[in-house]
């Protein structure tokens, strides 16, 4: 890999026409690939990223009312979480890195690096991108993930014992199911952000938003705005109503009109 890439020499983002019906979804890729080319984003995360994308569009990419509650019971678990802790892989750092720094500072949220495919390489470089994005601490690199989730035996197993370990709150992204379910066997709160609502993260997560982070984390931050002024009580009543089983449900039988209705329309 060419150590010296930068995305200014790489990027196609010019070669995209401006009237491209998926001009979106291309830059996305390319921001993903030149985190792939930048070495921090594992070959692995593209293939989840065309996984995701095969689910944004049986949502009809958009953030659907089902994932706007999850992610209003989301945000107002970090709000009253007393130790929320966002964990960041490559893909999140490649697309949100700004709104997960915005995000942590509304609602008072640690930033932790945590990777399944592990370098230190990674991590640092991770860490690089969101301390430019503003992020005065960024916990899980180096020596730091010192401690160890019980039961998970993958590299994400290691964590900052001042972050994911004493963590209450964990938000993530898409990953392998074996962390949240370990996280939530530990009595931690589990928000997780997956377009696939059949996924082990998915059906293990506490709380799961079924949508693409790009949409995900800037309406997440909208709302914090929005909550973070409400009392504890009100706060406390959002996640109450929660229930995410009803939620899962509604995303799949979304996603079963859409298909439904799309095959009418043919």
């Amino acid at each position: 890999m060419d150590k010296t890439h930068t995305s200014n020499t790489w990027s196609l983002h010019s070669l995209i026409p401006e009237n491209h019906p998926r001009k979106e979804s291309l830059i996305i890729r390319e921001k993903i690939v030149d985190g792939l080319l930048d070495g921090y984003v594992a070959p692995q995360g593209l293939i989840a990223h065309g996984r995701g994308e095969c689910f944004d569009y049986l949502i009809g990419e958009k953030t659907q009312e089902f994932a706007i509650k999850a992610i209003k019971a989301g945000v107002a678990s970090l709000l009253l979480a007393k130790n929320p802790v966002i964990s960041v892989n490559g893909n999140m750092a490649a697309l949100v890195p700004n709104e997960i720094v915005k995000l942590a500072e509304l609602t008072n949220a640690k930033i932790e690096v945590n990777l399944f495919y592990r370098t230190i390489e990674r991590e640092r470089k991770i860490a690089e991108i969101l301390k430019k994005a503003g992020a005065k601490e960024v916990l899980g690199v180096d020596e730091d993930a010192s401690a160890t989730i019980p039961e998970l035996f993958s590299e994400r197993r290691r964590v900052s014992p001042r972050g994911i370990y004493i963590a209450d709150v964990v938000l993530l992204g898409l990953e392998d199911g074996d962390r949240t379910e370990a996280l939530v066997k530990m009595g931690k709160k589990v928000i997780a952000i997956d377009l696939n609502p059949i996924s082990r993260t998915s059906q293990k997560a506490s709380i799961t938003i079924v949508d693409n982070v790009i949409r995900a984390f800037p309406k997440m931050v909208e709302i914090a705005k929005e909550l973070r002024n409400k009392s504890k009580e009100e706060l406390e009543q959002i996640v109450k109503n929660y229930n995410n089983k009803e939620i899962l449900a509604e995303s799949l039988r979304f996603i079963s009109n859409y298909l439904l209705q799309l095959s009418r329309d043919l």
